[in-house]
């Protein structure tokens, strides 16, 4: 079974964080929530209160198979500002495994030069934080290991990026025939 760690942090942004988790789930995935901050419920950018499974402080994130950051302000702000977390995606990716962002988290991926050489988008206006990337402004923009979206109405299109990354576009296709996505 694929393991994906989802990062929370006060300011997420909602409907990239639960879409993605659903998503992942319906693709067979084991998602673990996990909340940057020193309490596991953490708040959303519209007040949406979400338990998180776990706090960063008590994971390794050596069995992930990829690892994900919604974005939200002041969320994006503050994974970018968590040490542990910047040292697990920089392990991620030295390892070869990938890594989704979408809105302002792809800024994230960008400071610690993770976008360098690579194409990634984000949402308007955060560009300047994807350091060496070749920014595309695609919806969803795929690179190797590496997913970036651009924003809260891409959601489920980010989410279903990262099934094919990790599963196939077969089961892409089955989660889009079973959640009625037209194409």
């Amino acid at each position: 079974m694929k393991k994906v760690y989802v990062f929370f942090a006060d300011g997420f942004e909602e409907i990239e964080a639960l879409t993605s988790v659903d998503v992942l789930k319906r693709a067979g995935a084991e998602v673990v929530m996990v909340s940057v901050t020193p309490n596991e419920i953490v708040m959303g950018a519209h007040e949406v209160p979400v338990l998180c499974d776990k706090n960063i402080d008590s994971c390794d994130f050596m069995d992930a198979d990829l690892l994900l950051l919604p974005g939200g302000m002041p969320g994006a702000q503050t994974l970018s500002e968590c040490e542990f977390l910047s040292k697990a995606l920089l392990r991620q990716v030295e390892d070869g495994k990938p890594v989704a962002a979408i809105c302002a988290a792809p800024m994230v991926l960008g400071k610690l030069g993770i976008l360098k050489g690579k194409k990634a988008t984000c949402y308007p206006g955060f560009e300047g934080f994807l350091e060496g990337a070749d920014y595309t402004a695609a919806a969803v923009q795929r690179d190797g290991n590496i997913i970036t979206g651009k924003g809260p109405g891409v959601s489920l299109s980010f989410a279903l990026a990262v099934v094919e990354l990790l599963f196939s576009a077969d089961k892409v296709a089955e989660l889009k025939a079973a959640m009625m996505v037209q194409a």
